[in-house]
């Protein structure tokens, strides 16, 4: 949503996924189990945070489908009178400007002799920077780790970027092919039911269930989905109090109890029902809570997509500087916390001087 019109609770839950997503990829580089944290917390439980990261981006797939779906219908009205030139330009202005300077910094950085900001080869010639480039503008990212692994460090966070820009490229068609809302959401059914099967099907290829287009869309059509049903006005009985606290009950216990690598087949679509039925709740509104925990989860999520394209950068440099196999305990929590106030200082600094007002000018 554009600035002045946020939804400080969508934020708040953008602001959870973002965490889990940055202390899974943290954990990954410093393993925490032998810090403090794992004993206040207990091991299990700080073990159980950590592994399920993938789970906040699917969070983000369902709110990514919601406000596409609602602002469309806020704009013109009807899905079927979307202006699909606008639209795709719109899309594109967010997206596009902190891609190319993501991939500038890494080119530089990469050129400053900078090992984890290179093209890794994993046993084969590491590919060259300008394809794994070319991956990311044209929405093949998650293609290219499917086949080669992880060849950059920083830039396999634009894996979900394809996912979605797959999806953006193919909206504005659906809606104008199909028109009415119940063919269009017929439609996006479809991919909910492909979804689990597709994962079935490619257990044992983390780049089948995790990164594929189809392993993923479901949680974007879900999205889709609630805000049509949301528009309709058939959302009070999702509002209801008793449902919603159930709600991110079972969230919670499917995080905290399964590993995505196991419970991936069904497990991402009940996150992704989860998060619709939260989505249904948030709808229309968008006064925070005075609790200043909401007002930074709030906060973190408002600035989620800057501080998901750069984080990796700050781990990178702290990886370079501090190798994790010299990382004590106290270090390590040194780090993390560094890291994360890094993060987002480095979001806050490309979201005000470069991310935002680059997108309120093509707005005008």
């Amino acid at each position: 949503m554009s600035v002045g019109q946020r939804n400080a609770r969508i934020d708040a839950l953008r602001g959870v996924s973002i965490l889990l997503v940055l202390f899974h990829h943290f954990n990954i580089t410093y393993p925490l189990k032998d810090t403090s944290l794992a004993t206040i917390f207990s091991l299990p439980v700080v073990e159980a945070i950590a592994r399920n990261g993938n789970y906040g981006v699917t969070i983000f797939f369902v709110i990514s489908g919601y406000l596409m779906t609602a602002n469309t219908l806020r704009r013109w009205g009807r899905l079927d009178a979307i202006d699909a030139r606008r639209f795709y330009a719109l899309r594109m202005a967010r997206i596009l400007p902190c891609m190319f300077l993501l991939l500038a910094m890494v080119a530089a950085l990469a050129a400053l002799g900078g090992t984890l900001f290179q093209n890794r080869g994993f046993g084969e010639p590491p590919l060259p920077m300008w394809m794994t480039a070319l991956a990311g503008l044209t929405f093949w990212m998650n293609v290219l780790i499917a086949q080669h692994g992880w060849v950059n460090y920083p830039l396999g966070v634009l894996w979900s970027l394809s996912v979605e820009g797959v999806f953006y490229l193919g909206f504005p068609l659906v809606c104008l092919t199909l028109r009415r809302p119940r063919f269009i959401g017929a439609f996006w059914l479809l991919f909910v039911v492909a979804g689990p099967l597709y994962r079935w099907a490619h257990q044992g290829d983390e780049g089948g269930f995790l990164y594929a287009y189809l392993a993923c869309f479901d949680g974007i059509a879900i999205g889709c989905c609630t805000a049509i049903l949301v528009a309709r006005g058939t959302r009070p009985w999702m509002s209801t109090h008793w449902l919603q606290y159930m709600t991110i009950l079972a969230m919670a216990f499917l995080y905290l109890c399964w590993p995505i690598s196991r419970s991936n087949i069904l497990g991402v679509t009940a996150m992704a029902l989860g998060t619709a039925l939260l989505l249904a709740d948030a709808s229309g509104k968008t006064i925070a809570s005075s609790s200043a925990g909401y007002r930074f989860l709030a906060f973190c999520g408002g600035l989620s997509y800057e501080i998901y394209l750069f984080h990796l950068i700050v781990l990178g440099l702290m990886r370079t500087t501090i190798p994790p196999v010299t990382a004590s305990s106290p270090v390590k929590l040194g780090l993390l916390a560094g890291y994360l106030i890094c993060s987002l200082g480095v979001a806050c600094t490309v979201a005000r001087y470069f991310s935002r007002p680059f997108d309120r000018l093509v707005r005008k």
